[in-house]
C-alpha cells in the first residue's frame, strides 16, 4: 500500500506564505505525475497544480504567479509554495499522486488525507 502524508497547513493573514509538503511511502516502484488539490467548504474539490516526473507543472489560473510547485523525486515529496495568499485561497488542500507498485502494474492515484490551510482578511 501506499501512504501520502501532508504537512505545512496552518492560519496566516492574507499576503502571507505557507509552504506545504507531501511524502509519498509505502510499495512505490515509481512515481508519474504529482498534484495538489483543494476543497472549500460547500465546493467541489478543485485542482490548483500539477507536476510532471520530469519537473513540468502546471497551474490553476487563480494560483499562477503566486504559487509553486515542486518535487524532490529522491524523497517521492511534493511541495506546494504559496505566497500572497489570499481568504479566497481558505481550503483543505489535498495531495495526489499516480504511482506505479510494481514494474508490472498500472498506475493507480493515491490521495492524502488532506491539510487545513486558513487565511483571514
Amino acid at each position: 500500500q501506499v501512504q501520502l502524508v501532508e504537512s505545512g497547513g496552518g492560519l496566516v493573514q492574507a499576503g502571507g506564505s505557507l509552504r506545504l509538503s507531501c511524502a509519498a511511502s509505502g510499495s512505490i516502484f515509481s512515481i508519474s505525475s504529482m498534484a495538489w488539490y483543494r476543497q472549500a467548504p460547500g465546493n467541489q474539490r478543485e485542482l490548483v497544480a500539477t507536476i510532471t516526473s520530469g519537473g513540468s507543472p502546471n497551474y490553476a489560473d487563480s494560483v499562477k504567479g503566486r504559487f509553486t510547485i515542486s518535487r524532490d523525486n529522491a524523497k517521492n515529496t511534493v511541495y506546494l509554495q504559496m505566497n500572497s495568499l489570499k481568504p479566497e485561497d481558505t481550503a483543505v488542500y489535498y495531495c495526489a499522486a499516480d504511482v506505479r507498485t510494481s514494474i508490472r502494474a498500472p498506475a493507480s492515484r493515491f490521495w492524502g488525507q488532506g491539510t487545513q490551510v486558513t487565511v483571514s482578511s
